[in-house]
This record gives C-alpha cells, structure tokens and sequence, in this order.
C-alpha cells in the first residue's frame, strides 16, 4: 500500500489529539501530557528512540512514528518551535 499524505494523516490522527487546557492546546499523544513537540526535540537533541522509549514508558515506536509523520505533514521543525 502506497503511504500518500492522507494515509499518514489518519494514522498519526490514531495517536494524536489536542486538547484545549492540556499543555497549552499543542499536539499530545492521546491519554498523555506528552507532546509532539517533547518527542521531536529529544529526538533532535540526539536521544535515541530507545533511551526515548525507557523515558516514557507509555509510548512505543507507533508514536515516534505518529510524531514524525505529524512533523512532516505540518512542515514542523522541532528546534525552532515549529514554524515552517
């Protein structure tokens, strides 16, 4: 199966979710407080997945996955609090 825009969309729409009053409406991985931007920017500062993953306990791969789809799907760039 090709993996067009769309196809990403929904799959990170399944780990994804804002809520107003949580973390400021920003982007959080659903039943967490953790946000996309959280993932991006230890990613970015150069912990790996693994370490990642030991940190929170409460994500897998799926989210990081889900976290960097979302970030190429809203052209988002961790280090510079998401702007294009």
């Amino acid at each position: 199966m090709e993996e067009t825009p769309e196809y990403r969309e929904r799959t990170f729409e399944q780990y994804i979710e804002t809520r107003p009053g949580v973390r400021g409406g920003k982007p959080c991985f659903k039943g967490t407080r953790i946000t996309v931007q959280d993932v991006l920017e230890y990613l970015a500062g150069g912990m790996t997945e693994a370490e990642l993953l030991h940190d929170f306990p409460n994500l897998t791969k799926r989210h990081i996955l889900a976290a960097r789809d979302y970030s190429y799907a809203h052209k988002l760039h961790p280090a510079s609090g998401f702007t294009a």
